[in-house]
């Protein structure tokens, strides 16, 4: 387990108790961030097989898995036992409907969910994202709900289910432009290198070394951005002087930036945009950010202690509290590390744990 020695004292969440048995990411992340939140966090496993992110290595030569770094127990059930329990639970598409029933995973959402349909440029091959949204969205909508369910709890003594799917998650990540649809009957279409409902300048361009975003600049700022980046006439063109451009029209002006942007390297860029006070963003690689100061500086990665006295890198929490730590915690429970803490816990010998783990139920 890795330590972080900058975080003291007790989370937000302390004293809640987690028990998690959800599969590769939706379920598993959220209970991380729960546990970085506070919470102590129990996962529950099939025996000698575990969660199925457990065999997504990063490569044949190195097994460890970046995604892990029904028995019976239904929520009547349960509840019966413990009226004041949260049940939480993570489905593909829903709890109700035709499609209840149905597995799925990240990419079910993505298809399902209409995300894939806006990617990439007009013309070219569809394509899912490069990281699994879905499943982290869903995880995020799960602990926003457990969460509220604590608070009611604490106003009522109750608990309740939490039911949360990739699909909703997905749909209501993209509440704008399915909102857009449905007040004009339109698709929204492809991002084409920006964001199909903004009709402007806000995308991504060539540099003679990379690409740049440029994240939005307002119509009456716009002699101003082309005085800043050396092409002052670009204002005197017709075809761009309406507040908005869409369609073929913003495509030429893409196309007019290209020209200019080309012309130098992404750091050079970097330096004139702020310097004229526009928003912009390098576009960078997994290496790049790692090196970069920035996510440092606020925590988003840091340098924990392993077990064995080993220091390496870690993904730090994205949320900062000014009374109460957050703890990235450390690397992914062992298979069945926690099976004979909790065994000792309510109770169990030593003895009777080694029966339990000839037997093959733990």
């Amino acid at each position: 387990m890795v330590s972080d020695s900058t975080n003291q004292g007790e989370g937000a969440l302390h004293g809640i108790r987690v028990v998690e048995a959800g599969l590769l990411v939706q379920g598993p992340q959220a209970s991380a961030l729960l546990a970085q939140l506070g919470a102590a966090v129990i996962k529950v496993e099939l025996p000698g097989f575990g969660d199925q992110a457990r065999w997504l290595p990063i490569s044949w030569e190195d097994r460890r898995s970046p995604y892990y770094e029904g028995w019976g127990l239904g929520y009547e059930e349960m509840r019966a036992a413990n009226p004041g329990l949260i049940y939480a639970t993570g489905s593909a598409f829903g709890p109700l409907g035709p499609d209840a029933e149905r597995a799925g995973a990240d990419l079910s959402a993505q298809a399902a969910a209409g995300l894939i349909s806006g990617i990439g440029a007009d013309g070219s091959e569809p394509s899912p994202t490069p990281v699994t949204v879905a499943d982290h969205i869903a995880s995020l909508n799960i602990v926003a709900g457990v969460q509220a369910a604590l608070l009611a709890r604490a106003r009522t003594g109750e608990g309740q289910r939490v039911d949360v799917s990739l699909l909703g998650s997905q749909i209501w990540a993209q509440a704008s432009e399915y909102t857009s649809y449905l007040l004009s009957g339109a698709l929204p279409g492809r991002a084409n290198r920006g964001h199909p409902l903004i009709a402007g300048i806000y995308g991504i361009f060539p540099t003679a070394d990379g690409w740049i975003a440029v994240v939005g600049v307002v119509p009456t700022d716009r002699p101003r951005f082309y005085a800043t980046i050396g092409r002052p006439e670009i204002n005197d063109d017709p075809r761009f002087k309406p507040l908005l451009v869409f369609g073929e029209v913003k495509q030429a002006l893409f196309e007019a930036l290209d020209d200019v942007f080309r012309q130098r390297p992404t750091a050079e860029w970097c330096e004139v945009l702020d310097k004229g006070g526009f928003r912009y963003a390098p576009v960078r690689d997994y290496a790049e950010v790692v090196a970069d100061r920035q996510p440092w500086e606020n925590g988003y990665f840091r340098t924990g202690t392993d077990a064995d006295g080993s220091e390496r890198t870690i993904v730090g929490t994205p949320i900062t509290m000014s009374a109460t730590p957050t703890d990235p915690g450390g690397p992914a429970p062992e298979l069945g590390a926690h099976t004979e803490e909790v065994l000792l816990e309510i109770g169990y010998s030593w003895e009777e744990i080694g029966a339990l783990q000839e037997a093959g139920a733990i």
